[in-house]
């Protein structure tokens, strides 16, 4: 019997009749025999702490980080080294939930600064205590305006990231939540066509700005049409952004979603990130997850508690407009303390940067003679340009000199096979930016 396997042999066997099997593979007969593993694993013999420690010191020799030139989602942002220290103190380093708020004020104090720092962001009233990433913060905004509306289909506009949009579909297909797509003209999402697909059915409307093209959508006319077909505009930003863009409060969204990645979040291969969720106040008990607001303890002294928890949980599990069950609590610190550190005129700075440093490898590309514009839209750090040179030679020659960029979107759709993304922020120097350039421009 293995230490952590408290089973005896005794104990299987009558766990096997129990359900009729003769031997654990038994359980396993559903899985085709061409596709089960029947060899052994690839597994090294155990090593020492030192011949551990060689090892990864080998395997990290190889790894060659580097510099990021593209986005689609994810931004190379600079991350202060103090976020990291603060993070692993061990008050913070739980995963204790904060159900008992008399050993757990710490936990809800930052909970409740984040979800204040959101709403400044966003302009909205209120925001929960965050979720798990900003696609599924998407979806649990599709699920929100379904109960706002009863209502059972979601526009989404085809310049949403592909990747928020397969998990709205995915969510909403275990739903009944009908899903249909927003034209783009010219980069951005179609009034006309929008207007032309806003019926009773519509439930809400999801838009992205920034868009997945980069371009900085206005969004003119677009909550006025939603509005008066009774819909909800679903509005998903790059939050990082929102300190110099007009907030989705500024047009009339009724939710905003969206990462707080590029709040200093490291790339990671891809996460943890962090998923916000802000609406209005008379929305407030259709929001999912937690929202940890303040009080007063009897002796007076401020307080912090969970306010609503409107899940499953505490609620009758059919009136639940969502099962999530969690928050990335530590990921939201993360982001407090970034914005903490930022102040208003720091994360500003950051964008203002980023800003100018899209727009300076955006002209040096074009001057190459190599690259064509795709819109002619305002973009704040990413853009994408069409390219007549070959893709994977681009790539294998940026790569060659530690450079990570010009992401094709030919997965987007075909029709933009010949198209590829860029993206700037502040970290890049002057001396990357041009030497970027002038790899690609060499090829």
């Amino acid at each position: 019997m293995f230490k952590y396997f408290p089973h005896t042999e005794s104990d299987l066997a009558a766990m096997r009749a129990k359900i009729g099997i003769a031997a654990d593979q038994d359980m396993f007969v559903d899985i085709p025999e061409a596709v089960r593993m029947k060899k052994d694993y690839k597994l090294p013999a155990a090593l020492s702490e030192i011949e551990i420690r060689a090892k990864l010191s080998e395997i990290a020799a190889m790894n060659r980080p580097a510099i990021v030139f593209s986005g689609l989602g994810a931004y190379d942002h600079y991350d202060p080294s103090v976020i990291g220290a603060l993070l692993s103190r061990q008050e913070f380093l739980t995963s204790y939930t904060p159900y008992q708020p008399e050993i757990a004020q710490g936990t809800l104090s930052y909970i409740f600064e984040y979800q204040s720092m959101v709403t400044m962001l966003t302009g909205m009233d209120v925001s929960n205590a965050s979720m798990y990433d900003g696609p599924t913060a998407a979806a649990e905004a599709c699920f929100m305006a379904m109960s706002m509306t009863k209502r059972n289909k979601i526009l989404v506009s085809a310049a949403v990231n592909p990747n928020i949009a397969e998990v709205v579909l995915t969510y909403a297909h275990f739903r009944g939540l009908e899903v249909a797509f927003i034209p783009v003209a010219e980069g951005e999402t179609s009034l006309p066509d929008l207007k032309n697909l806003l019926d009773e059915t519509v439930a809400g409307v999801i838009v992205q700005k920034p868009n997945y093209f980069g371009i900085v959508e206005s969004f003119d006319g677009v909550s006025e049409a939603i509005h008066q077909n009774g819909s909800v505009m679903i509005e998903s930003c790059d939050i990082s952004t929102l300190a110099v863009l007009k907030t989705p409060a500024d047009d009339g969204a009724d939710i905003a979603c969206g990462d707080c990645q590029s709040l200093g979040m490291p790339l990671a291969f891809g996460g943890p990130y962090l998923g916000y969720l802000a609406t209005k106040k008379p929305h407030v008990r259709r929001m999912p997850g937690r929202i940890v607001g303040q009080s007063f303890d009897r002796n007076g002294k401020r307080a912090f508690v969970l306010t609503l928890q409107a899940r499953e949980q505490h609620i009758r599990r059919e009136k639940a407009n969502s099962n999530i069950c969690s928050n990335q609590s530590l990921m939201a610190l993360y982001a407090t303390i970034y914005l903490s550190l930022m102040g208003p005129d720091g994360i500003k700075r950051v964008n203002e940067l980023s800003y100018q440093n899209a727009h300076k490898l955006y002209d040096l590309l074009i001057a190459t003679g190599k690259f064509t514009p795709v819109f002619k839209k305002p973009f704040l750090k990413e853009f994408v340009l069409h390219t007549s040179l070959d893709q994977t030679l681009i790539r294998q020659a940026l790569a060659d000199h530690g450079y990570f960029g010009a992401v094709s979107l030919a997965d987007y759709d075909d029709s933009y096979r010949d198209v590829v993304n860029f993206a700037v922020t502040e970290k890049r120097t002057q001396e990357e930016i041009e030497r970027f350039a002038a790899v690609v421009g060499g090829l």
